[in-house]
């Protein structure tokens, strides 16, 4: 395969990679956006497969063994990908996100391992020669930063599953004194390394800085608690896409560069449109400097209050007679597979001529998007489904707005000076006629904050299995 027809497929993978990044901005256009991101990355390895076979003929190597352990990582990663993909739960596609991100950032690692080793394998420098200048400088970044999203995500997907008793896969922040200090220290260091790497070639450095740059994913991301969650997501989506681009420009592999580019400047935009929906500073997130969940000092006083609650049978009562709904998917209804039942919910209301929205915090769930996924896949029609800067002006004139396990982002707290979340825009449910709220108790959300939403007169809770309420609710309507 010629290097010009090498070029043109790239070019045209680098299109449908656009494409599908497009795609995915609206659900409306997912499905195609995901078609055109799978055509890419089928011409992006077929190519890269005629391109090893080509530099192989050229410099005389085995060129079967080589395609063999080729087609052997493609047979083994694409059927645990497959199965994963195929068994996962939509409650637990944040601990999958966080997976593929790790693996991508060892990935460059790996590679970059291998290049300093062989660089002529790579068509970098002749046989027992090193890795020019400037490719040292690209892998000394590539594997830094592929270093840090592999132990990033491995520690974010602890937090995000929730179930593993070490104390850093926990959702409470990890924070000790002189935690900035060590991180800049390590930080420096590692540039420096990779600076004694790019000058000299020295094997040590470029060992030593790499892991160090595994250390520094853990420190980076252990004092980042349960509520910032979904900026980490995204923030790793983008060191992800850096740490392949950086790799792609050691290998001069156009493809890698742009695919890289695209995940690593999409994955920043994410993250920046986070954190102002979480009142965070980017900076900060990018550097890990952020995070560690509000004292949960109001736990205490969360038992000695009351709060006035319902049954299903009311909760239909104030529903049938009610003219315009909102509905408010948070986490609980995703831990309850709830989607469904919702979906039945609505068209109920519907069918009896009361207009239902559905309104998405930015960052509701575990990670950017997760709302609109869970109602997508119950078939909520999109044109009932609204992001918050859009919905928010309704509150005020809508008759009920139903919390379905959201907390933090409903919580009025935001607006109060001196709140550790103050400043985080929210949904505006507190200034609907009445509001009925679904929680399997009076927890806390991720922030560990009380939500005197909860509180309000015009407030009813109704406790329990939101799936189990939902039905109970529906069947409960006339």
């Amino acid at each position: 395969m010629s290097m010009n027809v090498v070029v043109l497929l790239y070019l045209v993978a680098s299109v449908c990679f656009i494409q599908a990044l497009k795609g995915l901005s609206h659900p409306t256009t997912s499905i195609r956006g995901n078609v055109f991101g799978m055509v890419g990355m089928a011409i992006a390895i077929v190519t890269t497969v005629g391109l090893i076979t080509t530099l192989a003929d050229r410099m005389a190597l085995d060129e079967v063994s080589g395609l063999a352990w080729v087609a052997l990582g493609l047979v083994v990663g694409g059927v645990i990908g497959a199965v994963m993909a195929k068994r996962v739960e939509m409650t637990k596609m944040p601990e999958l996100v966080a997976f593929m991100h790790s693996m991508i950032g060892l990935a460059a690692v790996c590679i970059a391992i291998a290049v300093v080793a062989e660089p002529w394998a790579f068509d970098l420098a002749p046989k027992g020669g090193e890795v020019p200048f400037g490719n040292r400088i690209e892998l000394f970044l590539g594997s830094a930063v592929g270093a840090i999203t592999f132990s990033g995500s491995v520690i974010a997907f602890g937090k995000l599953s929730g179930k593993y008793k070490f104390r850093l896969f926990q959702g409470a922040p990890v924070v000790f004194a002189g935690q900035h200090w060590l991180n800049l220290a390590l930080g420096l260091a590692v540039i420096v390394l990779g600076l004694v790497f790019a000058f000299t070639g020295n094997w040590t450095a470029f060992a030593v800085l790499t892991a160090l740059s595994f250390v520094l994913g853990v420190l980076i991301i252990i004092p980042i608690g349960g509520a910032d969650m979904p900026v980490v997501v995204s923030m790793l989506n983008s060191y992800s896409g850096w740490a392949a681009a950086g790799i792609g420009f050691s290998l001069n592999n156009p493809m890698l560069i742009i695919a890289g580019s695209l995940v690593g400047s999409s994955g920043a935009i994410l993250s920046y449109i986070m954190c102002k929906a979480m009142n965070r500073s980017f900076i900060n997130v990018i550097l890990g400097g952020f995070g560690g969940d509000a004292a949960s000092g109001a736990q205490g006083a969360q038992q000695q209050r009351t709060v006035k609650s319902g049954s299903a049978d009311d909760a239909a009562f104030i529903l049938s007679n009610a003219e315009s709904v909102i509905i408010v998917p948070g986490y609980g209804l995703a831990v309850a597979r709830a989607q469904h039942a919702v979906k039945e919910l609505a068209q109920k209301l519907t069918e009896k001529g009361i207009g239902v929205k559905f309104a998405i915090h930015p960052v509701a769930g575990r990670m950017p998007g997760h709302m609109n996924v869970l109602l997508a896949e119950a078939e909520i029609p999109y044109d009932q489904v609204f992001e918050m800067e859009d919905i928010n002006a309704e509150f005020g004139q809508t008759d009920v707005a139903v919390i379905l396990g959201a907390n933090d982002v409903v919580n009025p707290a935001a607006l109060q000076k001196g709140s550790p979340i103050y400043g985080m825009p929210i949904l505006e449910a507190y200034k609907a006629r009445t509001v009925i709220v679904n929680k399997r108790s009076m927890a806390a959300g991720y922030a560990g904050l009380d939500n005197e939403l909860f509180y309000m007169d015009k407030t009813m809770m109704v406790f329990g299995d939101a799936k189990k309420v939902v039905e109970d609710i529906v069947k409960a309507i006339e």
